[in-house]
């Protein structure tokens, strides 16, 4: 019986039909397709196909669609989508063609999506478009076996006149964005810098006031060792003159003490007895 071979990669999924009638999903592997079907003792005529459909990710490119904006602006603009299928048979047989069909829905929701928004809402806001696609697209794709992951604008284009216009506000924007971190970073600069300033002058602040406590300690201390000192010699003046009180003799011997030093002096004069009065006559040349 004549037959032949079909190999199906992992990257795909087979839909295995009889005289034109879906019988089974294959899977990855080696497959047998007979020519001719045997049912007993008969040996039927059936047909045989295999057909084959992509079940890895793929990217759509809706390109160059030329649509009014909210503000009545027209413009052209390119959207990249990426899919996959999920569902080999609804692939197949829903919908004619399904990338004919995602290609159209996709189309028709950029142009709904884009009719509502501004141009300025576009250029500032460029997620919104890929929200709503997602949103509108995502249901009926799933209808017919496809599973879409992300939809983004791939390119914007202006008329010639408004494209001038919008280089010179995206000029304006960024001189305005590099002013302003210009005059933030120079306003963090100044913060910083008097930051610095108001903490050395608080640090000198504490460093003069350290110094100024320890002088005051050191002074209060001298004058308490002085007064200790004072206090010390009164002390012992008092209980030298207590001493001589109670022994007059050791003031005499004291006074006796301190002439015989006088006396190895040989400038020193000792006066004695000043006063008796000198009478005239008394003195001697």
């Amino acid at each position: 019986m004549a037959r032949r071979e079909v190999i199906i990669k992992d990257t795909h999924r087979g839909l295995w039909y009889v005289d034109g009638v879906l019988t089974k999903i294959l899977e990855a592997g080696r497959y047998v397709i007979p020519r001719y079907l045997d049912f007993g003792f008969f040996r039927l005529g059936k047909r045989v196909e295999v057909a084959l459909v992509d079940v890895r990710q793929r990217d759509l490119t809706i390109k160059g669609q030329e649509i009014l904006t909210g503000d009545k602006v027209a413009i052209r603009v390119s959207i990249i989508v990426q899919f996959r299928v999920t569902d080999p048979r609804a692939a197949l047989h829903r919908v004619e063609n399904y990338e004919d069909r995602l290609y159209s829905d996709v189309q028709l929701a950029a142009r709904r999506s884009l009719a509502s928004m501004t141009l300025e809402e576009i250029l500032t806001n460029r997620n919104r478009l890929s929200e709503d696609i997602l949103r509108d697209v995502k249901e009926a794709a799933g209808g017919y076996g496809v599973e879409i992951m992300r939809a983004d604008v791939k390119d914007l284009i202006f008329p010639g006149n408004l494209q001038e216009i919008m280089n010179r506000v995206l000029a304006a924007e960024r001189m305005s964005q590099a002013q302003l971190v210009e005059a933030r970073t120079k306003a963090e600069t100044q913060r910083i810098e008097a930051q610095t300033r108001a903490e050395t002058r608080r640090l000198e602040a504490e460093a003069q006031a350290e110094a100024q406590r320890l002088e005051a300690q050191a002074e209060a201390e001298a004058r308490r060792i002085t007064t200790q000192a004072d206090i010390a010699a009164l002390s012992a003046r008092e209980q030298t003159a207590a001493a001589y009180s109670a022994h007059p003799a050791l003031l005499r011997l004291q006074e006796l003490e301190t002439l015989r030093e006088l006396a190895r002096t040989a400038n020193a004069r000792i006066y004695i007895n000043f006063d008796k009065a000198v009478q005239p006559g008394d003195e001697k040349e």
